[in-house]
């Protein structure tokens, strides 16, 4: 069983029950919260970074095309319900500057170039920390890429099961953390992710069951859509290791 840390909560999408997910509006009501970091998702259009999740047009916006097919500025003229444009990387990190970490999930194929170099022009002009991000993908290819062009920027792998080596495939990649999937995470992972000096961070974690499930596995942290929930968690184990700390020696009675 996980000690009483609190829980490090990254924002999935921003705080999507508020506002359209991978929209501005969402990152900012994420950051009214006492979140640590907020996690997005791009796509290479065009040669520009663009935030969104599905491949295709059809959820969020009207039409079909996939977006890798698309021009960058015809897509930014599609209005998002609530009225937002899609935004980009660059606009994402001005939005956040340095209040929290972000996680920048790499979709798409031929990403991770252009991520190295906005991330270095954003950090070279703004003056902000390496440590502040969080490259991360499915497609360990590209993190590896990552490694090469922004070694001081974090790497995440993220894995939708249980490999046969465990944690072994975050070796080669000098990995800083491992973002398992909810409905694969298992203790055995988790473990072996922190032998090797990893931290363990599991996705979309929205309900109290699942909460408490990944906290009994030594889960670090979780992606969530409801940032409340963590928050809710984190004060309630904050106190009780303050009401621990304020009890009298055993044998002793207060006053």
């Amino acid at each position: 069983m996980r000690s009483a840390d609190t829980l490090f909560c990254f924002a999935h999408r921003g705080y999507p029950k508020r506002a359209t997910e991978n929209t501005l509006q969402a990152i900012s009501h994420a950051l009214e919260f006492d979140i640590d970091g907020v996690e997005i998702d791009v796509w290479n259009v065009g040669g520009e970074l663009i935030v969104k999740h599905d491949r295709r047009l059809g959820r969020l916006l009207a039409g079909q095309d996939l977006l890798t097919d698309m021009a960058p500025g015809a897509l930014r003229k599609m209005l998002l319900p609530g009225g937002e444009q899609v935004p980009t990387l660059r606009e994402v990190l001005e939005l956040i500057g340095n209040h929290v970490q972000l996680n920048i999930e790499l979709k798409g194929p031929d990403c991770a170039a252009l991520a190295a170099r906005e991330l270095e022009s954003y950090i070279r002009d703004n003056g902000a920390s390496y440590e502040q991000y969080i490259l991360s993908s499915f497609d360990h290819r590209q993190i590896y890429e990552c490694l090469q062009r922004i070694p001081q920027v974090r790497r995440g792998v993220l894995i939708d099961g249980v490999p046969l080596d465990l944690a072994a495939c975050a070796e080669p990649l000098q990995a800083y953390s491992m973002h398992h999937s909810l409905n694969f995470v298992c203790p055995e992972i988790i473990a072996d992710g922190h032998q090797r000096g990893l931290k363990s961070y599991v996705f979309t974690v929205n309900h109290p069951h699942d909460l408490a499930l990944v906290v009994a596995m030594g889960a670090d942290g979780v992606f969530t859509d409801e940032p409340q929930l963590i928050m809710d968690y984190n004060a309630a184990k904050t106190a009780e290791v303050l009401a621990e700390q304020i009890q009298p020696p055993s044998g002793l009675k207060a006053g």
